[in-house]
């Protein structure tokens, strides 16, 4: 991969892209996977699946509703794709000379590493604009799930959460994010990579093609989905839960303490299974979101080394 062009990050549009045509799906996985918290059984269904979330949810809420959270799921996309895909080659660079390696070798441990590392960085940075997201898609004036908390727009949110919960308002879940990017992220630049060499090295497919992108972040999309799942639910039910103030003036979460914290309890009253609640919606916006952001940088990429060294490059 060329220094120069992972630099210039690339991938803002195209996730920015993305964060829209994800937003009617986004909202359906986040309201599933705040049914049934921490009730045992599951307690009463709202929504079936994703599909019928989906359905409810125009029926009730119209577009309006299908679209909550899209101008903030706009702006995470700039910050995380941004840094994920910014840092992931620098990182995985000096983690192979550190260690003797040279910069073209794919070590697997180093590739998850730097995949890691960058998406922490990502959602550091993105971090209060993600928990905006999550509590505006949680939102239902006719069927609502979870803590409700009604935010006219992203800057009514913005000045709520520093009103009623101060500065850490900001910084809450944060743990999560880190948790939840970092694994996903430590599996989609690696499996991608890794996909791509494989269909290349085997003369399956030709390594400038389109189909090779997409066949290599389809792979990496599933691997994604799988791996980031728990982290998930635990992120959407931090960001979401109901706050107390403690007696030194702190603002907290009532339900949890930290992301693991959140898995066990889940899984104490829900089950396993209470880690995959969405899973299906997550799988229908990660997916395509994986496939177009990493098809189109490699793409743009492309375009680029035409651009600024000519076909000689090659």
């Amino acid at each position: 991969m060329s220094t120069g062009v992972h630099q210039r990050q690339l991938s803002t549009a195209e996730g920015f892209l993305c964060g829209g045509l994800a937003a009617c799906i986004a909202v359906a996985k986040t309201r599933l996977q705040l049914q049934g918290e921490l009730v045992k059984g599951g307690g009463l269904k709202v929504y079936n699946n994703a599909f019928d979330a989906m359905i409810k949810t125009w029926r009730n809420e119209g577009i309006r509703g299908m679209q909550r959270g899209l101008g903030v799921a706009y702006a995470y996309q700039i910050p995380l794709n941004g840094s994920r895909l910014s840092f992931y080659e620098p990182i995985r660079r000096t983690i192979n000379r550190t260690f003797g390696w040279s910069n073209a070798d794919q070590v697997p441990i180093t590739s998850v590493a730097a995949g890691a590392a960058s998406g922490a960085v990502g959602a550091i940075i993105g971090n209060p604009l993600f928990l905006i997201k999550a509590r505006m898609q949680a939102y239902s004036p006719a069927l609502p799930i979870g803590t409700q908390r009604h935010y006219k727009n992203s800057f009514d949110a913005l000045a709520t959460i520093w009103r009623t919960e101060g500065i850490r308002g900001y910084v809450r879940g944060m743990d999560a994010a880190i948790l939840r990017t970092a694994m996903g992220s430590s599996v989609q630049l690696p499996t991608y990579n890794w996909t791509k060499n494989q269909l290349v090295g085997h003369a399956i497919l030709p390594g400038d093609s389109v189909w090779t992108f997409l066949a290599s972040s389809s792979v990496s999309g599933v691997c994604v989905c799988l791996v980031m799942q728990p982290a998930d639910t635990a992120l959407t039910r931090m960001y979401n839960q109901p706050t107390k103030k403690l007696p030194d003036g702190r603002v907290v979460g009532a339900l949890y303490k930290s992301p693991i914290d959140c898995l066990w309890r889940t899984v104490k009253t829900e089950g396993v299974l209470g880690w995959y609640k969405g899973s299906l919606a997550h799988f229908l916006r990660i997916t395509p979101h994986t496939i177009v952001t990493l098809t189109m940088n490699d793409v743009i990429r492309n375009l680029y080394k035409d651009l600024a060294w000519g076909r000689s490059y090659v």
